[in-house]
């Protein structure tokens, strides 16, 4: 966990008599606390206070993509630029690994603009039709002739359970390309360089996507 990272927070609403979970972000922390902004409820969007003292359940994705969790309370609540809230951060033995996490890949469609690094075909604009933290796939228009291996730029708009939009600039390579006679052409994408805060993103947003599906899966 560091700067910037994304948590997830389960805590228990009496009222309703279950956990309810939230997104927030660390804005900062040392070796005794770590200082969140206002939690995001997961389905209402709405951000909640929490109270001093509530106990909380806390997740956050590691540097080997593996989910950690560990127990933590609200201790207080300080002003500033950015309202924070301070829960402890517990000893290292106290943060347990969930499970091993590689990049999944998940069903998405999302929207992506195309450049060429090298201009070998005009820009263009469409969806993906799944994604994950190493890469993604999109749907090639038939009048764009696009080969692999070719290096080009992308724009992509990730869409949050919290309603935010993440606006990402990438670079990646085309590892593969299948044409079809019936259907629009695909082709898929090796992200490359990616920063530390877009895979987090990323990851992030395959994580809901996945909860999503379960839910679906539930009901």
């Amino acid at each position: 966990m560091k700067i910037g990272s994304f948590l997830t927070l389960e805590a228990f609403e009496q009222e309703l008599g279950d956990y309810e979970k939230y997104r927030c972000k660390v804005v900062d922390m040392n070796k005794q606390y770590v200082y969140i902004d206002y939690p995001v409820h997961i389905k209402t969007k709405r951000t909640s206070m929490f109270r001093i003292g509530t106990h909380i359940i806390a997740e956050y994705i590691g540097d080997d993509q593996s989910v950690y969790r560990f127990n933590t309370v609200i201790k207080e609540k300080r002003k500033g630029k950015i309202p924070t809230l301070v829960i402890e951060l517990p000893k290292e033995d106290e943060i347990k690994r969930v499970q091993r996490r590689q990049y999944v890949r998940v069903e998405a469609s999302v929207d992506v603009a195309i450049h060429s690094t090298n201009q070998k075909f005009p820009p263009f604009t469409t969806v993906s039709t799944d994604i994950s933290g190493g890469g993604l796939s999109i749907v090639v228009p038939k009048h764009i002739s696009i080969g692999e291996n070719e290096e080009i730029n992308l724009y992509l708009v990730l869409p949050m359970h919290s309603g935010k939009y993440y606006y990402l600039h990438l670079s990646g390579e085309i590892v593969r390309v299948i044409k079809n006679e019936s259907s629009a052409n695909t082709a898929s994408i090796k992200l490359l360089s990616l920063s530390e805060q877009d895979k987090q993103v990323i990851i992030l947003y395959c994580f809901e996507k996945q909860r999503e599906a379960r839910q679906k899966e539930t009901q």
